[in-house]
């Protein structure tokens, strides 16, 4: 990876910082004094999955430098939390490879491209929030999704939708709103098995890339395999995407 480090903040004879050759953020407090739990309180309002190994990964790529106390201790600023919000936002709405996020910083620090910093927002019902945490009954989830819970019921008949139990996973939604969405379309449940075939295999394809990952015991490997799987799974859904565009652009008129 193209290191996203740039030149530390220069300090003039009566200290003020050289804001030249300051890292980006640019004029946000670099007092180090937050200690990695206020780091996760402080990002987890809009990234609830964000953990300690996840920041510890991107500090081993070299995206942000947390200060490290005499004993060790690993204390970050104002300045390192937007650094990071950057870095998560490109990950989350872009799926940019952390190469290109490195690269991305690696500009901004050298004052060769310019970006407001990330401020904080919270995660709306469409946000990570809910992709991430939430597991919906099957009622919840037809009542959230705008359809009866007999659609539902036929989406997991079909093999569509699989059940935990009496839940279903966070994505269940986004699921059955889609095909509710087709079903308007005359395209019933059973015609989407295709899809959880299709979505499986290129499921099966992921986890051979990151298989090496998740064989090994370090947070900071694991926090990787789930980084590269997301980079993957979405170059896989991109593929998809072009792939019936493609199959169905002599379609129209």
């Amino acid at each position: 990876m193209t290191s996203a480090r740039a030149q530390r903040v220069q300090v003039d004879p009566v200290g003020a910082p050289d804001v030249e050759h300051e890292r980006w953020p640019r004029g946000i407090s670099r007092q180090a004094s937050m200690r990695i739990s206020d780091v996760l309180a402080a990002l987890q309002i809009e990234f609830p999955a964000v953990t300690t190994s996840k920041l510890r990964f991107l500090e081993e790529q070299g995206l942000v430098e947390p200060v490290r106390t005499a004993a060790g201790y690993r204390q970050y600023s104002p300045a390192d939390i937007e650094r990071l919000r950057f870095v998560l936002r490109q990950q989350r709405d872009r799926y940019m490879p952390l190469k290109v996020i490195g690269d991305r910083l690696a500009a901004l620090d050298a004052g060769e491209e310019d970006e407001v910093a990330p401020r904080a927002r919270l995660a709306t019902r469409d946000g990570v929030r809910e992709s991430v945490g939430t597991r919906w009954t099957g009622e919840a989830l037809a009542r959230e999704s705008g359809v009866e819970v007999a659609f539902v019921e036929s989406l997991v008949a079909a093999g569509v939708l699989r059940a935990h139990g009496t839940s279903f996973d966070p994505w269940a939604r986004e699921i059955v709103v889609a095909a509710a969405a087709l079903a308007e379309h005359g395209i019933d449940p059973r015609h989407l098995r295709q899809f959880r075939t299709a979505a499986d295999r290129q499921a099966d394809l992921v986890e051979q890339v990151v298989a090496p990952w998740r064989g090994q015991r370090s947070a900071s490997s694991r926090a990787r395999a789930g980084t590269l799987a997301a980079e993957v799974g979405e170059l896989c859904n991109q593929m998809h995407t072009a792939l019936v565009r493609a199959a169905v652009a002599d379609l129209a008129p």
